[in-house]
C-alpha cells in the first residue's frame, strides 16, 4: 500500500497535464468544516476538504467521498461554488503542480467528525473565526466569493 501511495504522489508533481480536483464547503449553522492539509502542496495549512476524482466518478460523487475520507462527515453536495486553476511553478518556471479545482456547497447528513489519513486535522469553525487561520490561496478565494473573507 505504502508503494501506491508513493507512486500516487509522484504523479501529482510534475505532471503531464492538469489533475481535476474537488472541494466541499460544508456550512452547518454557522460554522465551516475545514481540514489541515497532511499532504503537499500546501502542507500544513488550511483548507477546505476535497481531493482528486478518479475515473469513472462524477466530480460530485468524488467530492462526497473525499470529504467523507478527510473527515468522516457524510454530504449531501450540492451546486457548484467557484471553479479554479492552481498552478505551482518550480525555480526553474516548470510546472510543479496544477490542479483546475471545482469546489461545491455541501450540507452534512451524517457520519462522525475526525482527521482521515490525508488531513492532519480536521473541525467545525464559525464563520467569524476563520481569519485567525492560514488558509490555502483557493480556500481563501472560495471564503472571498461566500463574503467570509477578504481575498
Amino acid at each position: 500500500m505504502a508503494l501506491v501511495k508513493v507512486v500516487v504522489v509522484l504523479a501529482r508533481i510534475y505532471p503531464e497535464r492538469p489533475l481535476v480536483g474537488v472541494g466541499g464547503v460544508v456550512f452547518n449553522g454557522g460554522k465551516v468544516l475545514i481540514v489541515k492539509r497532511g499532504s503537499e502542496p500546501s502542507y500544513g495549512r488550511w483548507s477546505i476538504p476535497g481531493g482528486l476524482v478518479n475515473l469513472g466518478e462524477t466530480a460530485a460523487e468524488a467530492c462526497a467521498r473525499e470529504v467523507a475520507e478527510e473527515t468522516g462527515i457524510i454530504v449531501k453536495v450540492g451546486e457548484v461554488v467557484d471553479v479554479c486553476d492552481y498552478i505551482e511553478r518550480d525555480d526553474d518556471g516548470r510546472v510543479r503542480f496544477h490542479y483546475v479545482i471545482i469546489d461545491f456547497l455541501a450540507e452534512p447528513v451524517g457520519g462522525s467528525l475526525r482527521a482521515g489519513s490525508d488531513a492532519l486535522d480536521a473541525k467545525f469553525v464559525d464563520v467569524e473565526e476563520l481569519m485567525n487561520y492560514d488558509f490555502t490561496r483557493t480556500t481563501r478565494k472560495v471564503f472571498a466569493k461566500l463574503g467570509w473573507l477578504k481575498e
